[in-house]
């Protein structure tokens, strides 16, 4: 009787729990693929000084590596790509 209560408390907060929305766009993406989706987020990407949207490496680099080899930091890759996503949730209530 006790693990029947047990088992049913279980249940009844894994149905509470809310699972994470998983975000449209991440780093490990490529640039290439990210503006071909989404080519909204292409100003975005402009004002953290990805202006390399038109590159042949676009297609083989993702979004990481090319904030990285222009000198970008951890940092200002997850500020873009949430202001990305940000922009689409946006996109997608309207």
């Amino acid at each position: 009787m006790v693990a029947k209560k047990k088992e049913s408390a279980k249940k009844s907060v894994e149905k509470k729990a809310k699972p994470e929305a998983k975000e449209a766009i991440s780093k490990d993406m490529l640039i290439g693929e990210v503006v071909q989706k989404y080519p909204e987020t292409v100003e975005v990407m402009f004002k953290h000084g990805m202006h390399c949207i038109g590159c042949g490496m676009t297609a083989y680099e993702s979004i990481e590596q090319g904030c990285m080899g222009h000198g970008l930091d951890e940092k200002d890759v997850d500020k873009m790509v949430s202001e990305m996503n940000q922009l689409l949730k946006k996109k997608a209530k309207q």
